[in-house]
């Protein structure tokens, strides 16, 4: 008997162990605290670059951009469905598309929408319309931006500082 409680506790230990290990090395998911300095490990970001960032329960978008707003990387991380503790790298780097104009990113199999622009456009406001109410999310025309949408968040229109409506470039993650 005191053979089966030593080796039950010696396999406990060794489970708990290694899930520390598998924590600790955010094989299980990052964290939502530590997603900003992951991304900036993992893509050699400069810490003195600035972050647009915006993070749900299911995505975290962020746009990471240096002073003159001349050079940029993006970096997209997803909350697993199922058994996850955190969050897991989706895509990442610099497309041109964030330059272009405002791309919209979307996860297959997800409904949560990030948006991402250096902001040329200028953009001024978001305007998410689902049908009983309309929500404005205020955006600063001259810095750029990353956000995130929740499921459901409705129609989406986005205006920029003189009011006209801009199209977004969508992209799949």
């Amino acid at each position: 008997m005191k053979k089966a409680v030593k080796y039950t506790g010696i396999v406990a230990v060794m489970i708990a162990g290694l899930f520390l290990s598998l924590y600790f090395n955010n094989a299980i998911g990052t964290p939502k605290a530590k997603i900003e300095k992951d991304a900036r490990i993992s893509h050699k970001i400069d810490s003195s670059w600035q972050v647009a960032k915006s993070t749900t329960d299911a995505m975290s978008a962020m746009l990471f951009y240096d002073k003159d707003s001349s050079n940029y990387i993006f970096s997209i991380y997803e909350n697993r469905k199922g058994l996850s503790f955190g969050y897991f790298f989706r895509s990442g780097g610099s497309t041109n598309t964030e330059n272009e104009g405002i791309t919209e990113y979307r996860a297959e199999g997800r409904q949560e929408k990030a948006y991402l622009s250096m902001n040329k456009q200028q953009v001024a406001k978001i305007e998410i319309d689902n049908g009983n109410t309309v929500e404005i999310i205020d955006i600063d025309h001259t810095k750029p931006f990353a956000i995130v949408l929740p499921v459901g968040s409705g129609a989406i229109k986005i205006y920029d500082k003189d009011g006209s409506v801009l199209p977004t470039i969508p992209q799949a993650l």
